[in-house]
């Protein structure tokens, strides 16, 4: 078995999490996602964002505006829906069960 396989598995399993997470605090335009995540050291492509976003907002869990851009065409910006922050509570719910449940197993 190889632990960057296991690695890169959970990290595709807390991204969506992380997306949420971050998009509770304010809206957000595709490259600043990005550039956030990765300097949280979850390193994420163009090409996995969006079709994760699509999927999101498809949900109905993301919402998104075109904001004018200075510096060419307009920008989306994703935000979180009301429904978005009723999914991520749950989440939080389940992410602190996960980790007491490490924790526990850890410590035994």
């Amino acid at each position: 078995m190889n632990a960057e396989n296991v690695k890169s598995q959970m990290r595709k399993g807390i991204l969506e999490y992380c997306i949420l997470l971050l998009l509770k605090k304010e809206a957000a335009y595709t490259s600043d996602i990005i550039q956030k995540l990765q300097e949280a050291k979850l390193i994420v492509v163009e090409g996995t964002l969006y079709p994760l976003l699509t999927r999101l907002k498809n949900a109905e869990l993301l919402g998104y505006q075109w904001i004018e851009s200075t510096q060419g065409p307009p920008r989306k910006y994703y935000k979180l829906t009301d429904k978005g922050g009723n999914f991520l509570s749950e989440l939080e719910t389940s992410w602190q069960e996960l980790n007491d449940t490490i924790s526990l197993i850890r410590n035994k």
